[in-house]
């Protein structure tokens, strides 16, 4: 039986193992081409998250990563007219 944990298999994981295992989360298949188990791809997501954490990736860089903006207007909504945020007037209620 093998004595590798799950923390140890983290602490083991390249830069092109990750790359692979963020591709195989994304599109849902292995490199191969077979399709991932919900717990493998549960399990994959996991050892995606926890390197990205340990290795201190860009937070731009990460798996889930969505861009907080608004159309023209700062990250904060600063200088966002109601009808950029999808608050205009609805004219079919007047």
């Amino acid at each position: 039986m093998s004595d590798m944990t799950f923390d140890r298999m983290i602490n083991q994981i390249t830069p092109a193992i990750y790359e692979s295992l963020k591709q195989a989360v994304s599109l849902r298949k292995w490199p191969d081409g077979r399709r991932l188990t919900p717990e493998q791809t549960e399990l994959c997501l996991e050892a995606v998250i926890r390197y990205e954490v340990e290795n201190n990736v860009p937070e731009e860089n990460r798996v889930g990563y969505l861009e907080q903006r608004t159309c023209g207007a700062s990250t904060m909504g600063v200088g966002v007219t109601p009808e950029m945020a999808g608050l205009a007037r609805d004219a079919t209620r007047d």
